[in-house]
C-alpha cells in the first residue's frame, strides 16, 4: 500500500542530461515524482547523439547543479561510465556500481540506494543482478523490459517497468487504463525514458500530456522509485 493508497505512479529517466532541467520543471508543475539515474564520472561532459539525419545534444549536467536540480526527486545509480554490465567481470561490475553510488551519495547529501541498468537491449542478466545484490548498497535495479501491466514484482533487482514513453500509443493506453482502474491490491504505473528523446521526437508536448492526464488524482500516490518501493 502506498501511503494509504492502492495506486502509485513513478517515472524514471536515465543519463543525467541537460534536458532533465526542462523535464524536472514539468514534473514539478504537475506534482509528479521521478528518479534520475546518473553516471557520476560523465558529469560535466558534452556529447552529441545522431540517429539518421538528426542529432541532439547529449550533454551531462554539472556536479555543482546535481543536488539542486533533482531536489524533491531521487538520484540513483547508472554506473560510472555506462558500460554493458554483462560483458564485465565481477570486480568491475562492483566498482562501476558501488563507486557510482558512493559518488552520488556524496553529491546529493543522502544515501543513494536505487539503480537503473545502463544500455539498451540485453543490459543485464541474472549474474549481474546477483553480484549487485550481494556486493553493493543498491536495493533495487530497473531493467528496460516493459511489462505493460501494473503488477508489483518480488525481485527488485530485476524490476521491469510498465512502459517507455517513446511508445506513445501504449503509454497513453496504460495511463488511461490505470486512471480507470479500481483495485483492492496495490498497483504501480512505472514510466521510463531519456529526456533527450523529447528533443529527438520534437514532442515535449507529450511530456506535458502524460503529466497532465495523471496529475492531482486523490486515489494516486506520486512517488520516486524509492518511495514507491518503500525503501
Amino acid at each position: 500500500m502506498f501511503n494509504g493508497k492502492m495506486k502509485a505512479v513513478t517515472f524514471s529517466y536515465d543519463d543525467g542530461v541537460t534536458q532533465d532541467r526542462r523535464l524536472v520543471e514539468i514534473f514539478n508543475k504537475y506534482g509528479i515524482k521521478a528518479t534520475f539515474n546518473i553516471n557520476s564520472e560523465l558529469l560535466d561532459t558534452e556529447n552529441t547523439l545522431t540517429y539518421g539525419d538528426k542529432s541532439v545534444a547529449h550533454n551531462k549536467i554539472s556536479r555543482d547543479e546535481l543536488k539542486n536540480l533533482y531536489e524533491g526527486h531521487e538520484v540513483a545509480v547508472h554506473t560510472l561510465t555506462h558500460p554493458m554490465l554483462p560483458s564485465l567481470d565481477e570486480a568491475e561490475i562492483i566498482r562501476q556500481v558501488e563507486k557510482d553510488r558512493e559518488n552520488l551519495s556524496s553529491l546529493c547529501g543522502y544515501e543513494v540506494v536505487g539503480m537503473a541498468y545502463p544500455g539498451g537491449g540485453v543490459n543485464f542478466d541474472l549474474r549481474v543482478a546477483d553480484i549487485i545484490a550481494k556486493n553493493t548498497g543498491v536495493k533495487y535495479a530497473r531493467t528496460t523490459v516493459p511489462t505493460f501491466n501494473f503488477e508489483l514484482q518480488k525481485d527488485l533487482y530485476v524490476f521491469n517497468p510498465t512502459v517507455h514513453h517513446k511508445d506513445t500509443e501504449n503509454c497513453l493506453k496504460m495511463i488511461d487504463e490505470f486512471l480507470k482502474l479500481e483495485t483492492d491490491t496495490p498497483k504501480l504505473l512505472y514510466i521510463w525514458g531519456h529526456s533527450y528523446e523529447f528533443d529527438f521526437s520534437d514532442n515535449w508536448d507529450f511530456a506535458e500530456e502524460m503529466c497532465n492526464r495523471l496529475a492531482f488524482k486523490e486515489d494516486i500516490f506520486y512517488g520516486t522509485n524509492r518511495e514507491c518501493f518503500e525503501i
